[in-house]
C-alpha cells in the first residue's frame, strides 16, 4: 500500500479573497520525482491544465519547468490575485500507484473551516472538480456534516455554486470542471459546449475550461 501525502502545505497569502481546493497532487510530487515539464508547486503537473488556464487567461508568460524560477512566477501571481491553495485531502493510501482520485483509500482530510477563519478575507471557494466519489466538492460536503452545516443550492448548473455560512460569514463554492484530462470526456458531452462546438469546429475542451474560469478567478 502506497501512503500518499500532500507534499505541499497550504499556500494563502494574508490578503487572500479565494482559495482553489483540490485533492492531491500525483504520487510522483510525494517521492520528488518530477518529469519534464513539472513544476514543484501545488498543479505543477504538466499533464494537468489549471496554470495553463490560468497563463492563457492572465498572459502570465508561465515557464513549465522544475525551477525556483517557475515557482515563484506562480506565487507572485497568486499574491497578486489574492488567491490561496488549500487542497481538502492531506494523505490517502492508494493500492494502484496513480493520481486517480476513486483509488484513494483511508483517506485524512484537512480542517479547512480552520484555515477559512484564520483568513478572513476569504469569501470564494474554488473546487477543482465536483462531487463525484472523492472529489473536492464530495470530500468538503463530508468534511462540513461533522461540523453540522451544509452546503445550500445557489446555482445548479455547471459550475454549479453553493454557499454556507461560518462564523458569521457568507462563503461561495464553486465546482469548477476539473483541470484533468480525464473530466475531456464529461466537457465533451455538456450540451453547453456541444452548442459553441457547432458553431466553432476549433473549439476544444482547453478552450470550455478558459471559457469558464475566467469568469471566477
Amino acid at each position: 500500500m502506497f501512503k500518499h501525502k500532500h507534499p505541499y502545505a497550504p499556500f494563502i497569502p494574508e490578503s487572500a479573497t479565494k482559495l482553489i481546493v483540490g485533492t492531491l497532487p500525483p504520487p510522483r510530487f510525494s517521492v520528488g520525482e518530477f518529469k519534464p515539464g513539472d513544476v514543484n508547486f501545488s498543479y505543477g503537473s504538466i499533464d494537468g491544465q489549471l496554470w495553463p488556464i490560468l497563463n492563457t487567461i492572465f498572459d502570465l508568460n508561465l515557464k513549465f519547468e522544475t525551477t525556483e524560477e517557475a515557482i515563484l512566477q506562480r506565487k507572485h501571481f497568486l499574491n497578486s490575485r489574492h488567491i490561496g491553495i488549500c487542497d481538502i485531502v492531506e494523505s490517502a493510501e492508494r493500492e494502484k500507484i496513480d493520481a486517480s482520485d476513486l483509488g484513494m483509500q483511508n483517506i485524512v482530510l484537512r480542517d479547512l473551516l480552520k484555515y477559512i477563519k484564520a483568513h478572513p478575507k476569504v469569501h470564494t471557494l474554488l473546487f477543482t472538480g465536483g462531487n463525484s466519489k472523492n472529489g473536492p466538492e464530495y470530500f468538503f460536503r463530508r468534511y462540513l456534516k461533522t461540523y453540522k452545516l451544509a452546503l445550500k443550492v445557489e446555482c445548479d448548473e455547471v459550475p454549479r455554486i453553493h454557499s454556507f455560512e461560518f462564523n458569521g460569514r457568507h462563503i461561495k463554492t464553486v465546482s469548477l470542471t476539473a483541470p484533468s484530462g480525464a473530466a475531456n470526456r464529461a466537457v465533451g458531452g455538456m450540451t453547453q459546449y456541444k452548442h459553441i462546438k457547432q458553431t466553432n469546429s476549433k473549439f476544444n475542451t482547453f478552450d470550455f475550461r478558459v471559457m469558464q474560469y475566467r469568469q471566477f478567478f
